[in-house]
């Protein structure tokens, strides 16, 4: 559910960008450092809007893959914990059979 509201917002902030980017079709000048270029404000809008998404991805694609080492790290560790717990089960469950010798003491 959390995902589909996430899809609904993004969604309702592209569109404002998209309103905003068309009501915004003058020529502007763009300053690169080296050379100065006019450019519709409509492509900068459109633009940017497109390398923040990517920026944020890339954030999101590195985390994801962070999380899923951890998780691989993890499942190792509880495996290893489990067999070793099973072996001192089998340990515990043998040396806990009867013996003639072992009667309470009261």
């Amino acid at each position: 559910m959390k995902f589909q509201w996430s899809l609904i917002a993004g969604l309702i902030f592209a569109l404002l960008i998209a309103l905003f980017a068309v009501i915004n079709v003058d020529p502007v000048e763009v300053n690169f450092g080296f050379d100065v270029a006019s450019i519709p404000l409509i492509l900068i809008i459109v633009g940017c809007a497109l390398i923040g998404g990517v920026i944020v991805g890339s954030f999101g694609i590195l985390r994801q893959y962070k999380l899923q080492k951890q998780i691989k790290v993890l499942t190792a560790e509880l495996a290893k914990l489990q067999d070793v717990n099973n072996s001192l089960e089998t340990l515990n469950i043998n040396n806990e059979t009867p013996t003639a010798d072992s009667t309470p003491q009261l």
